[in-house]
């Protein structure tokens, strides 16, 4: 990849955010020899957009009565007692570094409210406070300004409701990747460093006369996306987004999700913090064709969920990556005159894989049609103060969002950690 860009590609891609302000993660290389330094952990979320079916996934009800009970066979696990799907057969292999919560609790419905209350652990409301996702609150508290590759990195299409920095600023807005096999867009070779530098030249003039004046606090976002922009472009580790050479690229499987993971793992081994990998948009929401389109779905990411903890695993990489797979809700159990399944907020699944956890467990029960939590419901702000703890983050922190006077938790009040999770 060359790092450089002509004005007319920069000024649009940085309008867009399409390079962020993020601050830096240090890189890895500058401490190896250091033998007493313990690397921070790394976050891969697999976004499930749509929300996926737990009774057909991971939590099968094969005594349910007709008009609940799935297609598919639940099948055993690397763990005595632990079944899921027939259509996770890489998985099941290795359930040792996975654990299973079947009693997710939320309160909201729509597809948009949900995906922003899970990313954020706060609801959202007209005219409200703009809420961090966990992403941008990983970035921020990894805050390392010295490397060019950006703390935070969402990839894939679909919905990015809830995924941005909120009130903490561009500095920890995500940098957004459409497609893995693509890298970081407007980064091919267009005109010469000469060229290039007088034109960003000329654009940081007439924005900083304009800051200089004004004081606009979008205006020095932009001023911050420029800066961070070139940095990424001229950076030797933009190598990190290039696939095309990766020895390892065939087992991820040729789809956008499992191509996605493949550049989390790569973003892992560069030491960036938090990487969340979107599942196509709204292929989850089996409201229609629930059992053929899950079952696809089911194998592809089977395929590339088993690469990526392999891959972790064979690089010493997977005790200190927490990777989570969840979407914005379940489905319900009760199917549909379509052979679908609607929204359901109340009870369904997620995994927590590596980073630490003590896996070869199920947090949780539903009741016998998967329908309502009998035992340990898990609110998001529990599974949020979960995951910080994981990432050694410590959620009861405060912080005083711009014009607002009164500070905001991490993670809402009332959270109670997993602790069977925690090492």
């Amino acid at each position: 990849m060359n790092h450089l860009v002509s004005r007319r590609r920069f000024i649009a891609g940085s309008c867009a955010g399409l390079a962020t302000g993020s601050n830096w993660l240090h890189a890895l290389a500058t401490h190896a020899g250091d033998r007493n330094l313990v690397p921070p952990k790394s976050c891969i979320l697999l976004w499930m957009t749509g929300g996926p079916s737990h009774i057909d996934t991971f939590d099968l009800k094969p005594d349910a009565p007709d008009g609940f009970r799935g297609e598919f066979q639940p099948i055993s696990t690397s763990i005595p007692g632990i079944q899921i799907s027939e259509h996770f057969p890489l998985l099941a292999r290795r359930m040792e570094h996975v654990a299973i919560i079947r009693s997710m609790t939320t309160p909201e419905s729509d597809h948009a409210l949900a995906s922003y209350h899970v990313h954020t652990g706060y609801q959202q409301r007209a005219g409200g406070l703009s809420f961090p996702a966990l992403g941008a609150i990983t970035a921020a508290e990894r805050n390392r300004p010295d490397c060019p590759l950006p703390n935070y990195v969402v990839v894939g299409p679909g919905p990015r409701v809830g995924t941005t920095s909120g009130f903490l600023g561009q500095r920890q807005q995500p940098l957004y990747v459409r497609a893995a096999t693509r890298g970081v867009e407007y980064a091919e070779p267009v005109v010469d460093d000469l060229r290039f530098d007088r034109q960003l030249g000329l654009l940081r003039k007439l924005e900083q006369s304009f800051i200089r004046r004004y004081q606009a606090p979008a205006s020095q976002a932009h001023a911050i996306a420029v800066d961070d922009s070139v940095r990424l472009m001229r950076a030797p580790e933009l190598v990190s987004f290039d696939l095309s050479r990766d020895p390892r690229r065939e087992a991820y499987g040729a789809s956008s999700f499992g191509q996605g993971c493949l550049l989390a793992r790569r973003l892992v081994e560069a030491n960036v913090p938090f990487i969340e990998v979107n599942m196509r948009q709204a292929d989850w929401d089996t409201h229609q064709q629930n059992f053929p389109r899950t079952k696809a779905l089911s194998l592809e990411v089977d395929a590339a969920m088993a690469a990526l903890m392999d891959d972790l695993r064979d690089r010493g990489l997977l005790d200190r990556t927490l990777v989570v797979w969840m979407g914005e809700f379940g489905r319900t159990p009760q199917i549909t005159s379509g052979g679908g399944r609607n929204h359901h907020p109340r009870a369904w699944s997620t995994l927590l894989i590596g980073g630490g956890i003590r896996g070869g467990q199920v947090i949780g029960r539903t009741d016998r049609t998967a329908s309502e939590v009998v035992d340990r419901p898990v609110p998001i702000v529990d599974f949020l103060a979960t995951v910080c703890r994981l990432l050694g983050i410590d959620h009861t922190q405060e912080r005083t969002p711009p014009g607002v006077n009164r500070p905001v938790r991490i993670v809402d009040q009332g959270d109670h950690p997993i602790e069977e999770l925690l090492s």
